[in-house]
């Protein structure tokens, strides 16, 4: 049995979920299909992003979204404690799941296929394990990283993740990003915690590694005594995440002409250096919602490939840059020299969205310590 459709979008992540939302609003007269292997979107996860990196027109499609808002956010080294007013928000894979799944429902026509998964992926079919065909104009394969392709060196993200219920408040009133005031192992450390609720709060254990070994059981129990050492009186453990995302040190975008466009992680439309998938996944839905299928791949796709690109060489320079020249001690002076930077750099950093002056200011002063000038200057005028 075949049944067509303008887009057909496979894999159901953060990537193919946004495609999806953004199509069902803003073009309600083509038919889209989604595919994903599991019985769930989104899988476990929670997304975060810099609010202000929300396009304009683009908040009815954010807004349902969100499970928690914050007005500013934290970080913190050793020589720098910095408060950011710059909105900050938070999705995870429960709301994306809810909301996508009410979505297909009210829109007849439509196809959202879960528990299936798709064994052949072309440009314009998808053979699914079921014996089904689903054609469509434009196929999008936004499966994630598990396969992926990545060549050449990599460094690694790596994180334990736990949401725990209190039974009392945390009284933290913004998020910390980063706080690196931590013993350094295995790379850059820092841990991430995130206020969901008055009695609810994400501690996360995350390292800049040059391997992706991670023992869970330890730094499950890391996590667990840095919420008892900030004070939080630890009732339940609600949910657990686990990671490790490759980093390029030369990523790249899939580009494929004659197969499905390639998104999300797996084609290149994420933050290579700090993982950030939103607001570069936002953009690609916000372009295949702007033209019709039959443009998808047109000059204005070109022109928004040509400018990740040049987000993407940039971010690739800095993964050389703290993974092939910096020791893995001093990894968190570079963080802490970034974290001084403008406001509006960084913000524009974590969104993939740097101007020229941006990327010359980054570099501008005297490198961080334990940084050898000579290698980093190598690697900037090889990029």
């Amino acid at each position: 049995m075949t049944d067509s459709f303008d887009y057909v979008l496979v894999g159901g992540g953060l990537q193919s979920a946004l495609v999806a939302l953004v199509l069902l609003r803003r073009r309600p007269g083509i038919r889209v299909a989604l595919v994903e292997k599991c019985q769930k979107i989104g899988g476990n996860h929670l997304w975060s992003f810099h609010a202000d990196d929300v396009p304009a027109g683009a908040e009815d499609v954010v807004a349902p979204l969100c499970v928690a808002r914050w007005t500013g956010f934290d970080v913190a080294f050793p020589g720098l404690r910095r408060t950011f007013d710059s909105p900050y928000a938070s999705v995870d894979s429960e709301r994306l799941h809810t909301v996508v799944v009410e979505a297909f429902a009210a829109a007849p026509g439509h196809h959202l296929a879960l528990g299936v998964e798709a064994v052949s992926i072309g440009a314009h079919e998808v053979h699914l394990a079921d014996g089904r065909v689903l054609r469509g104009e434009v196929v999008v394969d936004a499966r994630g990283p598990d396969g992926a392709d990545f060549t050449g060196a990599l460094g690694f993200q790596k994180f334990v993740g736990l949401e725990l219920a209190l039974a009392r408040p945390h009284g933290l009133p913004r998020p910390m990003l980063m706080d690196a005031t931590v013993p350094q192992t295995d790379g850059l450390r820092f841990f991430y915690v995130l206020p969901l609720a008055a009695d609810r709060v994400l501690v996360e254990d995350t390292y800049f590694s040059s391997t992706p070994v991670l023992a869970v059981d330890d730094v499950r129990a890391c996590v667990l005594e840095y919420a008892s050492q900030a004070g939080f009186a630890v009732a339940e453990v609600i949910r657990e995440e686990v990671g490790c995302l490759p980093l390029p040190l030369s990523p790249t975008v899939a580009a494929s002409s004659d197969g499905p466009l390639v998104a999300g992680y797996r084609g290149g439309f994420f933050h290579p250096t700090t993982g950030y998938s939103f607001p570069v996944a936002l953009r690609l839905a916000l372009h295949l919602a702007s033209v019709p299928p039959s443009e998808a791949r047109g000059p204005l796709f070109a022109r928004l490939l040509d400018a990740h690109a040049t987000q993407l060489r940039f971010a690739g320079l800095l993964n050389r840059l703290l993974f092939s020249v910096t020791p893995a001690p001093h990894r968190r002076d570079v963080m802490e020299r970034f974290h001084r930077l403008p406001a509006a750099t960084i913000r524009r950093f974590y969104a993939l969205a740097t101007t020229r002056a941006d990327r010359l200011r980054v570099f501008l002063g005297r490198p961080p310590r334990g940084v050898s000038v000579r290698a980093a200057l190598a690697e900037v005028l090889s990029a």
